[in-house]
């Protein structure tokens, strides 16, 4: 059947729903015949084309994952972080652009690339940032040496404070201050 036999019959100006809105409904209902009609040719092509991809897979087309590659792959996407989520490894991430680094990774290891260069690659394209574990670098220096120097900067402070508490009161010392304030404003 030719898409021309499937679109609604002409009729006379005087039948036609008057103005754009019936013009746009009778495109719409056109478009929705199309569409049942190509769904069923592109349901049947799938299915096809899943057959096809399956006597691939039996054939041998495919190389088999071993476990030991899918734990190694398991294992970099821990150590690489979503650009988007930011706080998520992309084996965490449900973010389209995590999904894209996953299948990259998968790439690279299914081309033979260690994981050094798989490390490498993602870092000269993303930085340092990517990877959850950044090398000791004058760049990264404040990412490791940060949360020491905040424990540092802590320890000092309660140091500080408790100094001040401990040191013993002058006896009088304060109220000698006040009397000779006193003294001089009423000499005034």
């Amino acid at each position: 059947m030719s898409p021309q036999t499937l679109r609604l019959p002409a009729r006379g100006r005087a039948s036609r729903p008057a103005g754009a809105a019936g013009a746009r409904r009778e495109m719409e209902m056109n478009q929705t015949i199309e569409s049942r009609r190509t769904g069923l040719k592109s349901g049947w092509a799938q299915a096809w084309r899943l057959g096809f991809l399956l006597l691939a897979l039996a054939a041998g087309g495919a190389q088999a994952w071993s476990e030991a590659d899918e734990a190694r792959w398991h294992a970099l996407n821990k150590e690489l972080r979503c650009l988007v989520c930011q706080n998520q490894s992309i084996a965490d991430s449900h973010a389209e652009l995590a999904q894209d680094l996953r299948g990259q990774v998968r790439e690279m290891m299914e081309a033979g690339r260690s994981d050094a260069e798989i490390r490498a690659y993602m870092t000269d394209r993303y930085g340092d940032f990517v990877l959850y574990r950044p090398p000791f670098k004058p760049l990264t220096l404040m990412l490791w040496l940060g949360p020491l120097l905040m424990l540092l900067l802590a320890l000092g402070l309660i140091w500080h404070m408790r100094r001040r508490v401990a040191a013993p009161a002058q006896p009088g010392g304060r109220a000698q201050e006040l009397e000779k304030l006193l003294d001089e404003v009423e000499r005034d």
